[in-house]
This record gives structure tokens, C-alpha cells and sequence, in this order.
């Protein structure tokens, strides 16, 4: 659970369906009215929000509670209109890995988007800056989208705002208080149009078109994480976002039994879960553990601390601002993201600390070493971050001593190995000590295992299962996870990104063969394209062979060459260690275009072009083994 700390004494259907999506993450239900469900006790007005009677206790997913303990396709078939009774699902990500969601429930009156993130740049994508899910569905049928549903402020399900919701006609987005703050907080950074961001809480029902909308709070490694119910004709449709158990010893918090107690009286028929790490096996350590190893660390700390993690466990800083005060500590923040989320997180009072707790970077030299915690960001090894900085030495005020102790309180995120283990060894070379998640339960997952899984699947107990945010080898294990929970295997669909599901008629699920649009949408500075192949393709050429210029000027008279080719290289050889090489690709050059020009009037530069650029690349790669671009250039005179 999400705890308050100051530092103070502390597809498209008709009226009898539904459809989903997963490009940042959507829902839209039928149009029908309710046939299992009583209608709220507060009829609910369209955009209004209502607050059902309900036991009272602590806010979850927010400070405040009680320690309780996918290779670019071209589809230009739209998928078909269902008939009549049918729930749709259409889920689309940007990566194979589908973390960065959003997914689409669209009946024929009301669309909900579930959550709308982005993906960062992989190996296959070089130069791209962020990934964006495919929003062509939503655009065809924005008129439709009746709001954008927020579960939390990670950026694997906000990025993605800034850039799609021009394009979905810019609806209205419901989510939490700090969630919220943090979407403005990235718009202020765009100049583009302003959103409505409309705060909820989690025991609220907002009515929207003809549809009811619910929140439950669930625990994650940010306060305000949320899960949704959309209510259809046929049953609850549950989207939990990312979500893991507060628990002690494998006993889910008291909290936990309430949250989650909702679902005991309710009909749910699909429930879409994060299945990251359903695989593991047994419960996840809790963020408790974490607490009080950080604090041991921060109270016994007799040298200067840094101590390294994700920008957004904006729960983790929080705690350690506390300790800090509490241990008569000083703080530097050292990370623009990290100081944005901790200043949105003080406006909102979800954390309290005195103005002197937190000090300027440039001012730390002003106290002792054994009273100063560095909070920086960094711990996965990013080159331009701060602590990759203070490990190269080129940070301009932080350099590190023998006493020192450096806390990566982060797993390694698969890829960033290689980089992550370079950093350590750049900071063990100054002497620092260094500790890892490793050797102590400094960091947890903010994603639940398997028996975390098995848990919250006996309480919501769905007819079917969608299961979402994991790379494919991922859903699996959690498909198979419901089967063993009483899920009828037919029941339980693994979806691919741009998935057509459709639940006919509350009893039958079928995922169509033909999928909603695909191709991946991504971000070059401050432009949005989709993604071209031929431009992947020679980026990857440019890194691993390099490219090769080669300039020929010709007598157009003649057709002979005015001089000796000119040959430009980078990446691919160095020019002046192969002067054979390059003797002989000139010779080649000069037989290319002679041979193209040998009637000058008649002859076609561009032809000329294309056959000195094979001739020259079926050389290179026959006496070297790489095929260099070739750009040709024939200059006539």
C-alpha cells in the first residue's frame, strides 16, 4: 500500500457489445444496459462523479494509508464490424515487450482508452527516441472516445500524451490526484494543446456516454496507482495496470482483503492483468523490506551516501527524505526528473520536509560528508545521466572518495547489462563501496509474482483473461496461471500487439486473424512519423559497416573521367591503411561509368548512378566481407 510520509514526527459493436485495445491501453464496452447488476444506489449523471457508501479506511495507492503491511506490419484492412453481441478487445503496443500500453474498449457509441504510454528505443530502432503505440483505430473513430483512463504516473503509461491526443481529438482524462500533476507537469514541457485532466479517486463511479466506470486502489511502486471496472451489459470488464500485494510473510495486508473485497458481489467478465512477473515464482519482497533496509543503511552511514534509483518510485524517495530528516541528514537531488516528481509530490502534501533539509549540489561541501545523501538518477547505466557522470569523473561538484558507499537501489532492466555493469566498475575504480539489490534487499519490483497472481485471481474470479504487459513468453505463463485458477482454457486469449478480440454474446472469445493498424508510430526529436524500414535499415548499415561516398566527374563530351575518383569513407575503412583498396574500387569506379556513359547524348545519369553504386558494393564486399553504403555521385563538366 501507498503510505503518507512527512518527515515531521513522520472492436467497434453494436448495442450488445464491447471491444478492446492495447496501444497505451483501452476498453469500450456496449452500449446495453446492465443485465446483472443493480443500478448504483446514486444514479451516476454523464460526466459526474458520485461516491458509493463504503467502509471506511485509509486511501489506497496513496501516501496516507496505514503501514499495513511488437517487426513493422502493413494492415490496411480495418478489422470487420462484429454482429450483434459481442464484446471487442483490440490490443496494440509499440514493443514486442507490451509495457507500454494502451489498449481500446470501443462499442458503437462509447471508446475508453486504457492508459497511454510509450516504449523507449531498442537495438532494432537506432535514433529513435521514444516509441508510440499505433493510434490509427482511435482516429478513424474519435468522435466515439468518451476518455482516456489513467492507472498511474509511470512513464510506460503517460508518455505516450503529449503526442497522440491531438490525434484522438483530445478527450477527457480521468485519473488521480498525483497522477494528474504529473500529466501536466510533462504537458507544460510541450507546447502543444492543453489537456482536461478530470481527478478521480478510487471508490468514485463516473458515468460516461452510457457507461459506469469504477476504480479499486492497487499497490505499486508509485502512490495513486489505480485499477479500473468498466461496466457492459455482460459483466465487469477489470483492468488492474500495473500491480503487485502489499503483504507480510506471503499474507496480503488488511487493505489488501478490503480493496480487493469489491469483487466478491460483482460479475466480472474479462479481467485484463500485468503479467510481468508472473513468472517468478512465490511473493515479491515487499517495499516494506526495502524501508527498513534503507533506512539501517541511512541511520549507520558514517560516509556520504549516493544512493541511485528510478525517478519515478516516487514512494522509495519519499521514504528516504524522511529518514534523512529523521537522521539529521541533508539531501541533494541531483536529476531533473528525480527533482520534478519530489517538488509535485511536496505541492500535493504527500510529502513534508524543512526548507534546509534539501540543499543545492553546489552547497554540499558546506557540511560534513557523513551528514550528506546524494539522491541521483541514473542506476541503469545512462550515459548522460548523473551518476554515469559522477562515475567518469565529469560530474562538476561530485567526486568520489574510498568512504564513500554508492546504493544502486534498482534491478538491471534486460539490455542495459553491459552498461550497468561499466558504471559499477567506473565507480569501484575511485573506491567507493558499492551496494546492490544482489547482496541487499535495497530494491523491490514494483510488478507481483506468480502467487501474488494467484491471489488476486481468486478474488476477481473472471470469466475470461486477457493477459497484458509482459513480453509474450510472459502472457503465457500467466494464461496458463488462470487456466489452474478455474478459467476455461478456451477462455483465455494471449494477445498479439494490434489483437482483435471479440467476446460474443458474454460467452465466447475469438481473436480475429485480421488485426487493427500496426505500424509503429515513433518519436525523432520533436517529430512523430511512423516507422520506415528502408530508414532502420541503413541506420543499421550505417552503424555495423559504415558508408562509402564516391565521387566521379565526367566530361560529358566524352564520357570519360576529367580526373581520378574521389573516395569519402566513415566507419567502413580507413583510407589511409588501404590505399591498395582504394586503388582498385577507383578502377572499378572508372570501368562503371565509362562503361555507363560510352554514348554521353543517349546516356541516363541516374542508370549510371544505380550501376556504380552495385558495382562498387559487389566489389567491397568481396575483398572485405561488408557491404558499406555506397552513395555515388557523378558530377558532369
Amino acid at each position: 500500500m501507498n503510505k503518507n510520509y512527512s518527515s515531521n514526527p513522520e472492436t467497434s459493436s453494436n448495442g450488445a457489445g464491447s471491444e478492446f485495445s492495447n496501444v497505451g491501453g483501452a476498453y469500450v464496452p456496449s452500449s446495453g444496459p446492465r443485465a446483472d447488476k443493480a443500478a448504483p444506489s446514486q444514479p451516476a449523471q454523464p460526466g459526474r462523479h458520485t461516491r458509493p457508501s463504503q467502509p471506511g479506511g485509509p486511501n489506497r495507492g496513496r501516501p496516507g494509508d496505514k503501514p499495513a503491511r511488437t517487426r513493422r506490419g502493413s494492415f490496411h484492412n480495418r478489422p470487420a464490424r462484429p454482429p450483434r453481441g459481442r464484446q471487442r478487445v483490440e490490443h496494440a503496443t509499440p514493443s514486442p515487450r507490451d509495457r507500454k500500453p494502451n489498449t481500446q474498449v470501443p462499442p458503437p457509441d462509447d471508446i475508453f482508452i486504457l492508459d497511454a504510454g510509450f516504449s523507449f528505443s531498442e537495438g532494432e530502432t537506432p535514433g529513435i527516441d521514444y516509441i508510440l503505440p499505433n493510434t490509427g483505430y482511435l482516429e478513424e473513430r474519435r468522435d466515439k472516445i468518451r476518455g482516456l483512463l489513467i492507472s498511474h504516473g509511470h512513464l510506460d503509461h503517460i508518455g505516450g500524451i503529449p503526442y497522440i491526443m491531438d490525434r484522438i481529438g483530445n478527450p477527457p482524462i480521468y485519473t488521480r490526484r498525483l497522477t494528474g500533476k504529473m500529466i501536466q507537469k510533462r504537458q507544460e514541457e510541450f507546447a502543444g494543446q492543453p489537456v482536461v485532466i478530470r481527478e478521480v479517486e478510487k471508490d468514485e463511479v463516473v458515468k460516461l456516454g452510457k457507461h459506469t466506470i469504477r476504480f479499486f486502489g492497487v499497490t505499486h511502486t508509485v502512490p495513486d496507482s489505480m485499477g479500473i471496472i468498466i461496466e457492459t451489459q455482460w459483466g465487469d470488464v477489470v483492468f488492474t495496470g500495473d500491480i503487485k500485494l502489499n503483504h507480510e510473510n506471503g499474507d496480503p495486508s488488511d487493505e489488501e482483503k478490503r480493496e480487493f473485497g469489491i469483487f466478491k458481489e460483482r460479475n466480472v467478465l474479462a479481467l485484463l492483468m500485468d503479467s510481468t512477473n508472473v513468472w517468478q515464482p512465490g511473493f515479491s519482497i515487499p517495499e516494506s523490506v526495502v524501508y527498513k533496509t534503507l533506512e539501517e543503511i541511512i541511520r549507520a552511514s558514517k560516509s556520504r551516501l549516493v544512493i541511485a534509483m528510478f525517478a519515478s518510485h516516487l514512494e522509495r524517495l519519499i521514504r528516504i527524505v524522511h529518514f534523512a530528516e529523521q537522521y539529521g541528514k541533508k539531501i541533494v537531488i541531483d536529476g531533473r526528473s528525480m527533482r520534478t516528481n519530489i517538488e509535485i509530490a511536496r505541492e500535493l502534501g504527500l510529502i513534508k520536509y524543512k526548507d534546509e533539509t534539501v540543499i543545492p549540489v553546489e552547497n554540499m561541501n558546506q557540511y560534513p560528508p557523513e551528514r550528506i545523501i546524494i539522491l541521483a538518477t541514473g542506476a541503469q547505466g545512462d550515459e548522460f545521466a548523473s551518476l554515469a557522470r559522477i562515475g567518469n569523473k565529469t560530474h562538476k561538484y561530485i567526486r568520489l572518495t574510498p568512504e564513500d558507499t554508492v546504493v544502486l537501489s534498482s534491478s538491471v532492466i534486460p539490455g542495459n547489462e553491459r552498461a550497468v555493469q561499466k558504471l559499477k566498475d567506473n565507480l569501484s575504480r575511485q573506491g567507493a563501496h558499492i551496494i546492490t539489490y544482489h547482496a541487499s534487499d535495497v530494491h523491490a519490483s514494483g510488478h507481483g509474482n506468480r502467487e501474488e497472481a494467484v491471489w488476486i485471481h481468486k478474488q476477481i474470479r473472471p470469466k475470461f483473461f486477457v493477459p497484458v504487459h509482459g513480453y509474450h513468453y510472459m502472457l503465457r505463463v500467466h494464461g496458463d496461471l488462470a487456466v489452474e485458477m478455474g478459467v476455461k482454457k478456451e477462455n483465455v486469449i494471449i494477445p498479439d500487439n494490434s489483437s482483435v478480440i471479440d467476446i460474443r454474446g458474454g460467452e465466447k472469445a475469438h481473436k480475429h486473424a485480421i488485426k487493427a493498424p500496426a505500424e509503429l508510430r515513433v518519436v525523432e526529436g520533436q517529430t512523430v512519423s511512423e516507422l520506415s524500414d528502408v530508414l532502420m535499415r541503413d541506420r543499421k548499415a550505417l552503424g555495423q559497416e559504415g558508408f562509402c561516398v564516391v565521387v566521379a566527374t565526367v566530361d560529358r563530351r566524352t564520357g570519360k573521367l576529367h580526373k581520378s575518383p574521389d573516395i569519402i569513407s566513415r566507419g567502413f575503412v580507413y583510407l589511409r591503411d588501404n590505399k591498395d583498396l582504394m586503388d582498385q574500387t577507383r578502377l572499378i569506379i572508372r570501368k562503371s561509368v565509362e562503361g555507363s556513359l560510352r554514348n554521353p547524348r543517349a546516356a541516363d545519369l541516374d542508370n549510371a548512378r544505380e550501376d556504380l553504386a552495385e558495382a562498387v558494393s559487389r566489389f567491397l564486399l568481396q575483398r572485405t566481407m561488408k557491404r558499406p553504403i555506397v552513395i555515388p555521385v557523378i558530377v558532369s563538366i
